[in-house]
């Protein structure tokens, strides 16, 4: 695997540390801000709808300039927003804050994606999408538990400082290592959104936002549903994070490596498996050690979907993969919004802080039906891929793999 990978895994790193860190310390947020746990939510669905929506807008202002030194902007404005959540005085403030360092998600991923995908022979494209995304996972073994230990021992605005800290260093990282690759001649914006066009682009990203979406469900509350329903300490919630930081490690390169081989199979076990999980959680949630090993199972189901999805989506636009592989990084994040959304309200309901469980079993046995529609669609040959994107892009520009 080439070296400028580590450089994209040092990015993803402080961005997972950011993204995830904030559910380890919203009762402290809320707290210090005077507002529910509920209210404390929307830092996490602003953060993901600012994904949402910043991954296309991001991904198109950054087509005039190479994708390294747009990766190096997006990270730029990463440390921005990352440095005015750390001195908001406000709730609103702090909230502002977690949209800018949103806006730099979804297209560093995205643009992130193509640029491993590019960097490998056609064979180890999930791979490359995997060890990008292991900085993100990586982040909920280190980042996050470190980052939730440091905001409930010195403050959380301490913790979004060391984030913005971390933001340097992928900056600086991705100047060095990753090479300023060629932008594919010939390929405009009518060529990117042409993908969407195609019915199984939007299936892939309709998996996407249901499958990981149910993660989200449970994971969002984890701090509340840990202590109230479990009865664990506000201190061992970090461990926990850990343990959920080491299933998505391991999630990660098991699905990477096996979508390779068998993409859709891989995406039938994950979110079958995930559903069935998740709603055991319902119960399992009652029992330290239970509740623990199940915290891991959902990371670990979660993000074995994260490589095949990504590569399904890159696989079905590839003339002009990049604005699609930034959308469907916005789909993820669509997801984690409806799901913190859904589970605030179960929450609010007075279903008690394990209910967001089977909001997350509904989302991820969903997402599976439409894994079992896309592929019935492959067969009969409805949704073909890629066909129109490819005959939008000019003979002979389409985009190639870098061999090392």
């Amino acid at each position: 695997m080439p070296l400028a990978l580590l450089a994209l895994a040092i990015g993803a790193f402080g961005i997972g540390t950011t993204e995830f860190v904030i559910m380890g310390l919203l009762p402290e947020v809320a707290g210090d801000f005077g507002v529910s746990i509920p209210t404390a939510g929307f830092l996490v669905t602003g953060y993901a709808l600012g994904v949402m929506f910043g991954a296309p807008l991001m991904t198109v202002l950054g087509t005039k300039i190479s994708r390294k030194r747009m990766l190096m902007l997006l990270m730029a404005l990463f440390i921005a927003g990352n440095l005015l959540s750390a001195l908001a005085p406000a709730f609103v403030i702090m909230l502002i804050g977690r949209v800018v360092a949103s806006l730099a998600h979804g297209a560093f991923f995205g643009i992130g994606s193509v640029v491993a995908a590019d960097l490998v022979a056609p064979d180890k494209k999930a791979g490359a999408i995997a060890m990008m995304f292991t900085g993100l996972t990586v982040a909920n073994v280190v980042g996050v538990p470190l980052g939730t230990l440091v905001g409930q021992s010195l403050g959380w605005r301490v913790t979004f400082a060391l984030v913005a800290a971390l933001g340097v260093i992928g900056l600086a990282g991705i100047a060095k290592l990753v090479p300023d690759l060629p932008k594919p001649e010939g390929v405009r914006l009518r060529h990117e959104l042409a993908a969407f066009k195609n019915v199984q682009v939007l299936l892939a990203m309709a998996m996407t936002v249901l499958g990981f979406g149910g993660v989200f469900a449970a994971i969002t509350y984890i701090a509340p549903m840990m202590t109230h329903a479990a009865g664990f300490a506000d201190g061992s919630v970090t461990w926990l994070l850990v343990l959920f930081g080491l299933g998505m490690v391991g999630g990660n390169l098991v699905g990477g490596k096996f979508a390779d081989r068998a993409l859709m199979p891989m995406l039938y076990v994950s979110l079958g498996a995930l559903a069935v999980v998740l709603a055991l959680f319902t119960l399992t949630a009652h029992n330290k050690i239970a509740a623990a090993v199940t915290i891991a199972l959902i990371g670990a189901l979660g993000f074995a979907t994260v490589p095949p999805l990504q590569k399904r989506v890159l696989d079905q636009a590839h003339g002009a993969p990049t604005l699609a592989s930034a959308v469907n990084i916005g789909a993820f994040n669509l997801g984690n919004a409806l799901a913190a959304w859904l589970g605030g309200l179960v929450i609010a309901a007075g279903l008690g802080y394990t209910a967001p469980n089977w909001v997350g079993a509904v989302l991820a046995a969903a997402a599976l039906v439409l894994a079992v529609l896309s592929a019935a669609l492959e067969r009969r040959g409805s949704g073909a891929p890629s066909d129109v994107v490819a005959a939008s892009v000019p003979a002979g520009q389409q985009p190639t793999a870098v061999r090392h």
